[in-house]
């Protein structure tokens, strides 16, 4: 085992217990440290959704017997999501035009994030029990499969915070969609990756374990252990984290 399996596995176990306790599965972190510590282009994509796969599994089991799972308003932003996924991952097109807007647009959104964290508590008892409508839903579900498959991430980053300003669900409901949510995007992703017969590392199973052991570290913080307050700075945290990995790639 090399030096570099070792440090990524430390990494992905931080990236996943860290995007877990807000409802994602981390993908843009693991490719952060995937393309700072040199591995091959070509295994980075696959790679990341294969672990979005096993974090947002675990992630979307925890949520769903937490209640926090409402397929009711997972619906509409997955049936238009996996589509566009699947077929925005088998597209190459230059990163640095649209990886720019998008890391702004996530600065921006981290910034809402830290401005409403104060207000958590009385926003998630006004969100309660609201419906996503159908219109919007599957507009925005289009929109974040199509970003979801051209950039390898499993679409979270960017819903989460929009649940959150729609006030469409409360906090740790937002969470729940989210994984979800992720966890189809990055299946449908990852089955428009392979149908290039890409190969993945050897070292899979380490980091597979090493992430497994975040998720239900994470989960735990985000299902019972941090309030809406800090679970808001904690997706904040995650959403700058993003948008540096977006603009400074």
């Amino acid at each position: 085992m090399t030096d570099t399996v070792l440090l990524l596995a430390l990494a992905f176990f931080a990236v996943a217990a860290l995007y877990s306790s807000v409802g994602h599965a981390g993908a843009s972190g693991y490719i952060a440290a995937m393309a700072l510590l040199g591995l091959a282009p070509e295994q980075i994509r696959p790679t990341a959704l294969v672990l979005n796969l096993l974090v947002g599994g675990i992630g979307l089991l925890r949520f769903w017997r937490g209640g926090h799972v409402r397929w009711r308003n997972v619906l509409p932003f997955v049936l238009a999501s996996a589509p566009a996924a699947f077929f925005a991952a088998q597209v190459q097109l230059p990163k640095q035009g649209y990886s720019v807007l998008l890391g702004l647009v996530l600065v921006v959104a981290a910034i809402g994030v830290f401005r409403h964290a104060a207000r958590a508590e009385r926003e998630d008892r006004d969100a309660e029990g609201r419906r996503v409508p159908w219109a919007p839903g599957l507009l925005v579900g289009a929109v974040i499969g199509v970003l979801s498959g051209l950039t390898g991430t499993g679409g979270a980053i960017f819903l989460t915070p929009l649940l959150l300003f729609a006030h469409w669900m409360p906090t740790r409901e937002a969470s729940g969609t989210s994984v979800a949510f992720v966890w189809i995007n990055s299946l449908t992703a990852l089955a428009g990756l392979l149908r290039a017969d890409i190969a993945l590392p050897d070292a899979l199973p380490v980091w597979l374990s090493a992430v497994a052991l975040g998720a239900v570290l994470g989960t735990q913080l985000g299902l019972a252990w941090l309030p809406a307050r800090r679970l808001r700075q904690t997706l904040g945290v995650v959403l700058l984290i993003a948008a540096g990995k977006l603009l400074f790639a």
